[in-house]
């Protein structure tokens, strides 16, 4: 089976619809598929559900489906980067449901694992507890969190076989390999495109049998979000 797509457009042909949930790998601006959010943007669907750690920055990342208005609601932990997101939040035009970033992850790496729902202490007698299920274990008290299964992933790694099998590089491995798990169907963007056993077994982070398609962008901006420096 060929999984290697001449473009981030052709990976996403035939997959994406208006009205889907898609899960988006990342953190900040480190890891994003920034090919696949482009490529996701110019295909025009809309109404999306878009599960991320963050929505980018305006005008980077996913942010630039707030901009086109392609996001009906996000998942995310952390909104504090971008101003369009917070306007639209706001004003009532955007859903968000709020989730701790830990939790997050789980609802994530659950889904993959077909575990359906879980218990944490996390948000107990917070708004994030809001219509869930509460149950005492030992003495205290758990919230019943759902798992996630998007309908479509869009992850990006640093080295895929042609095979699928992927290696991340350093932090930019983050919510990646619980996303592309836990969606029906992922789609990688990668700088580094190899023949199927050139990565060593024991380097593959992420085996070929999640990933069903793969786009190789061999030069990403890579923006950086915030640069500190310090005096010399």
């Amino acid at each position: 089976m060929n999984k290697i797509y001449g473009s981030a457009a052709a990976a996403l042909e035939g997959v994406v619809r208006d009205g889907q949930t898609i899960a988006v790998g990342g953190f900040g601006l480190c890891g994003i598929p920034e090919a696949l959010i482009d490529a996701l943007r110019d295909s025009g669907v809309q109404h999306l559900t878009a599960i991320s750690n963050n929505a980018g920055v305006d005008g980077f990342g996913l942010g630039k489906l707030l901009e086109t208005r392609q996001i009906r609601k996000m998942i995310a932990s952390y909104v504090g980067e971008n101003k369009e997101f917070e306007r639209q939040y706001l004003a009532g035009e955007l859903e968000l449901e709020f989730t701790p970033q830990g939790t997050l992850a789980e609802k994530l790496r659950a889904g993959g694992a077909g575990i359906p729902a879980f218990f944490t202490k996390t948000g107990v007698g917070t708004m994030v507890a809001e219509g869930k299920e509460v149950r005492e274990f030992d003495g205290s008290q758990y919230v019943m969190e759902r798992s996630l299964v998007p309908d479509v992933a869009l992850i990006k790694a640093d080295v895929a076989d042609h095979a699928g099998n992927l290696r991340f590089r350093y932090t930019a491995r983050n919510f990646n390999p619980a996303a592309a798990m836990a969606g029906k169907l992922c789609i990688v963007e990668v700088e580094h495109l190899v023949e199927t056993g050139a990565i060593a077994p024991d380097d593959i982070h992420l085996p070929g049998i999640y990933v069903h398609r793969i786009v190789v962008n061999a030069h990403p901006e890579k923006r950086i979000e915030k640069r500190t420096t310090r005096a010399a």
